[in-house]
């Protein structure tokens, strides 16, 4: 269970999993300059929390190994961070399996004598 702290005193308890395709997106949003609320709610407490450059944010996981990232996971992640209703952790998807490679056969044209 990994923690992210918000101004260096509001402490959410966040699965490592969960964490880091939140840390992707809130990056990804401040890197733009834009601001934003994140809302955890763990079941007891719901918690709101304004996100904007100033505001100090650390991710501290608990595991040594970063999961791989799920693509659809953090499209729909990002979405909720553009809303006016700001970031929620929305459940994971299933990961959409790769489309098979096509395979593309030459055909070899008849030699002309």
């Amino acid at each position: 269970m990994g923690t992210l702290i918000y101004n260096g005193g509001v402490t959410l308890a966040i699965d490592d999993r969960t964490l880091s395709h939140l840390q992707v997106v809130i990056i990804d949003k401040l890197r733009r300059r834009e601001s934003f609320t994140l809302t955890w709610d763990d079941g007891a407490t719901q918690t709101v929390c304004w996100v904007g450059q100033s505001i100090p944010l650390e991710f501290v996981y608990s595991g040594n190994r970063r999961p791989v990232l799920n693509r659809g996971w953090l499209e729909l992640l990002a979405l909720s961070a553009n809303s006016n209703g700001g970031l929620m952790a929305v459940p994971e998807p299933a990961e959409s399996p790769r489309p098979p490679e096509r395979i593309v056969e030459r055909r070899r044209e008849p030699v002309s004598a």
